[in-house]
């Protein structure tokens, strides 16, 4: 319908430990809040589908895949990005066995390595490929990042 507004919500969370509070059009994607709002890019889009990973951020102590979540279902969360993690074990891991190549599902991969191991801090090597199954990398830099995990997992 011609001339008629779209509805708005208005969210609050705490993303990488700041509190946000912005009015948005109800059918916000989580994704787009974080990268479009709040500017915090690292965040890739990758398929809105949430077959490749690309945009896996921590929503309450889990990995989720932000492409499929309204920010209005994020309100009152805790939400840490790629942007709200130091230079860790998984990082380090990434750059030392050269798991990433383009860098495009690097902050996706990296955050559901770190509930990865979280949920499970001595992965074999097939854990770790079931437990990245849900992340997709375009340059099938596999290899290198399952032994960037099984690196992280040996240092933490």
């Amino acid at each position: 319908m011609a001339g008629q507004r779209e509805r708005e919500v208005i969210v609050e969370m705490t993303v990488n430990g700041s509190a946000c509070r912005r009015v948005v059009p109800a059918r916000t994607l989580l994704v787009h809040f974080l990268r479009d709002e709040l500017r915090l890019t690292g965040t890739h889009v990758g398929c809105d589908t949430t077959q490749c990973g690309a945009c896996t951020v921590d929503m309450g102590g889990v990995a989720v895949k932000s492409c499929t979540i309204l920010a209005a279902q994020a309100n009152g969360q805790e939400i840490t990005t790629i942007e709200g993690l130091a230079d860790g074990p998984i990082q380090r891991a990434f750059w030392a066995e050269h798991g990433l190549q383009c860098g495009y599902c690097t902050p996706g991969m990296v955050m559901a390595v770190r509930q990865l191991l979280a949920d499970n801090p001595d992965p074999t090597e097939t854990d770790v490929r079931d437990g990245l199954a849900g992340n997709l990398c375009r340059c099938t830099g596999y290899q290198n990042i399952v032994a960037a995990v099984l690196a992280a997992a040996a240092e933490t």
